[in-house]
């Protein structure tokens, strides 16, 4: 199994404490399903959003980057009987899918974006492919939390299948970070741990630029909340949520 293999399929279990059900009332608040039915997964991973969105009601579709993600989310809507639609594509270069009612970005997705020419043309994809009042849905991590929490590394965690330490470093660009971590394995046979490494940078940008962006490419209304998950308080926010409306 390769090292990104690993990763997939540990994923949920160091996904553990985000608040998925908050993330879908947050979308079926706005998009309730009886105005609205076809739903894009952005990013979806190992498809726990997908499923949830599915059983609500929405004709989904999921897609990631990662084929090793996809199998997991695959398998999960097949234990769940759920009818999703995975594709392996990136955010940046959706293709054929159009008619969507919902679009949602889960999950600091948007942040794996490095540069703002990426994030416009994730918009402009998503505006394409969205009907007339549809709705994108997505969160980014604060200036805060990039500058001020991450750099406060490193961070550790450990259950009786997974350890890891996760160190971290700012980039070289403005609110960016690398995030390195060393993950130990336990396999349930043996009971021998496996060691392996997974890299990723991450990158933010203002708020109000995500928000001129998404006026430029044609979305007419843009909200903006911070207390989906949980209240923050206003000089520390770490997590910005945004909905706009074609």
């Amino acid at each position: 199994m390769s090292t990104y293999d690993q990763f997939a399929f540990i994923y949920d279990s160091l996904m553990s404490d985000i608040p998925y059900d908050k993330y879908a009332e947050w979308v079926l608040a706005k998009a309730p399903i009886f105005k609205n039915k076809r739903l894009m997964d952005i990013g979806c991973g190992t498809g726990v959003l997908s499923v949830s969105f599915a059983k609500a009601g929405y004709e989904v579709i999921g897609i990631d980057l990662s084929e090793s993600m996809l199998t997991v989310a695959q398998s999960r809507s097949t234990e769940q009987n759920t009818d999703i639609t995975f594709l392996c594509q990136s955010m940046t270069d959706i293709d054929g899918v159009s008619d969507l009612d919902v679009a949602v970005i889960a999950i600091d997705s948007l942040n794996y974006l490095e540069t703002l020419e990426e994030v416009e043309q994730t918009f402009l994809q998503v505006y394409s492919a969205l009907n007339e009042e549809g709705q994108l849905f997505f969160d980014i991590h604060s200036e805060y939390k990039m500058n001020h929490i991450f750099p406060d590394g490193p961070f550790t965690y450990e259950d009786e299948r997974v350890a890891y330490i996760w160190n971290t470093e700012q980039g070289e660009e403005e609110h960016s970070i690398y995030h390195d971590i060393t993950f130990f394995v336990r396999d349930a046979a043996s009971g021998y741990y496996e060691r392996f490494e997974e890299s990723h940078y991450q990158r933010s940008f203002p708020l109000e630029v995500y928000i001129k962006l998404l006026e430029r490419v044609g979305f007419s209304q843009v909200y903006t909340e911070t207390n989906i998950f949980d209240e923050q308080p206003t000089d520390e926010i770490e997590r910005y949520f945004i909905r706009a409306v074609k």
